[in-house]
C-alpha cells in the first residue's frame, strides 16, 4: 500500500508547495527556514523522485510543468489536511490575529471597494495585513486552488462554469452610466443613444481583451461604438474623459468616485445593460475556516454606502 510515497520523502512536498505559492527559490527558502542551495538540492531530489522538472525558469519565476499543475491540488489539500490535524485547535481571534490575507483583484475593484473594507478592518482587526496582487481573470482560479491567494475580488460578465472547488457569492451590484467632460462641446442635459454612439469612447479592459463587456451589450442592439482609446487600469482614465470629448461608461459606484476627483458629469446609460455584479471567490478548502469566513462576512458588510447621484434626467 502507498509504494510511491515509500519512496518519497514527504518533506518535498512541503518545498514542491512552497514554490507553488512563490513561484521563487529564494522566497520558497526564506518561508521554510533554510537555505536557496538546501531548497534546490531539494527539488532536485524531487524532480528524481517524481521523474519530471517540475518548475521551469522563465525570467524570475518558477513556472510550474503540466505534471506540476496537476499535482497542485491534491498535494495543497493533503498538507491542509495534515496541518488541520496536528495543528492545536486555536480559535481564530480577528482582534489580536496578525494573519496576512492575499486577494487578487483588479485596480477597478480595489479603488472602488477596498477602501471601505479596510477602514473597516482599522477599526475591528488592526493588526490584521492585506496583500492585493492583480487579478488575472480565470487565471485567479488557479491560485485559489494552489492557495497563492485567500480570495479573488471579480466581475464575471458571463455565466462561465467555476473549475472543480471554486464557489462565489455575490457581493455588490450596481448600474452602467456613462461619464463625460464638463465642458462637453455636444452634450448638455440629457445623452441620448445617437450621440452616445456618434461619440468616441474610453474602454478599460484590465486583461487585455480585444473588447469591452458593454460592446457585447451593443452587439446584441444591433448598434457599435468607435474606441478611441483602450486602458489597462481606470487611473487615467477620469482625466483622460475630463479633457476631451471622449466618453465612458462605467458602473455607478465608479462613476461617483470619478466624478470627485476629475471635472465630469454622469449621465443615465441611454441603453439598457446588464447590471454589473462584483463577486467573492475562494477555494471551498478554505470558505469553511474561522479565519475565511469571517474575512468574507467583514467584506460583505462593507459594501460602500452611495452617495445620491444628481445625475441628469
Amino acid at each position: 500500500m502507498h509504494r510511491d510515497l515509500r519512496r518519497l520523502d514527504l518533506n518535498l512536498l512541503l518545498v514542491f508547495d512552497a514554490l507553488v505559492r512563490h513561484r521563487s527559490v529564494t522566497l520558497a527558502a526564506e518561508e521554510l527556514a533554510i537555505s536557496a542551495s538546501a531548497l534546490s538540492h531539494a527539488l532536485a531530489r524531487l524532480r528524481d523522485a517524481l521523474a519530471d522538472e517540475l518548475f521551469v525558469r522563465v525570467g524570475n519565476e518558477m513556472r510550474p510543468t503540466a505534471a506540476a499543475e496537476r499535482m497542485m491540488r491534491p498535494v495543497g489539500e493533503a498538507l491542509d489536511l495534515l496541518h488541520a490535524g496536528l495543528a492545536p485547535t486555536r480559535q481564530f481571534d480577528p482582534a489580536s490575529s496578525e494573519r496576512t490575507f492575499i486577494f487578487a483583484a483588479t485596480d477597478y475593484t480595489a479603488f472602488a471597494m477596498l477602501p471601505a473594507f479596510i477602514a473597516r478592518m482599522q477599526s475591528v482587526a488592526p493588526k490584521l495585513r492585506f496583500k492585493v496582487v492583480s487579478s488575472r481573470g480565470r487565471e485567479s482560479a488557479d491560485e485559489l486552488v494552489s492557495g497563492r491567494i485567500d480570495f479573488a475580488l471579480g466581475y464575471e460578465e458571463e455565466v462561465l462554469p467555476l473549475p472543480a472547488g471554486i464557489e462565489s457569492s455575490d457581493w455588490f451590484s450596481d448600474d452602467y452610466v456613462i461619464i463625460a467632460s464638463r465642458q462637453h462641446p455636444s452634450i448638455r442635459r440629457k445623452l441620448s443613444l445617437a450621440q452616445y454612439l456618434a461619440a468616441q469612447h474610453v474602454v478599460v479592459t484590465p486583461w487585455d481583451d480585444s473588447r469591452g463587456s458593454i460592446d457585447l451589450v451593443l452587439d446584441r442592439l444591433g448598434v457599435t461604438r468607435e474606441v478611441a482609446v483602450q486602458l489597462p487600469t481606470v487611473l487615467v482614465a477620469p482625466f483622460i474623459v475630463a479633457h476631451s470629448s471622449l466618453l465612458m461608461t462605467v458602473p455607478r459606484h465608479a462613476a461617483l468616485i470619478l466624478r470627485d476627483a476629475a471635472p465630469v458629469t454622469i449621465y443615465p446609460a441611454p441603453f439598457i445593460a446588464p447590471r454589473y455584479t462584483l463577486k467573492i471567490y475562494q477555494h471551498t478548502r478554505h470558505a469553511g475556516t474561522a479565519a475565511h469566513m469571517w474575512i468574507r462576512e467583514q467584506l460583505l458588510r462593507s459594501v460602500p454606502v452611495e452617495k445620491y447621484c444628481r445625475c441628469p434626467k
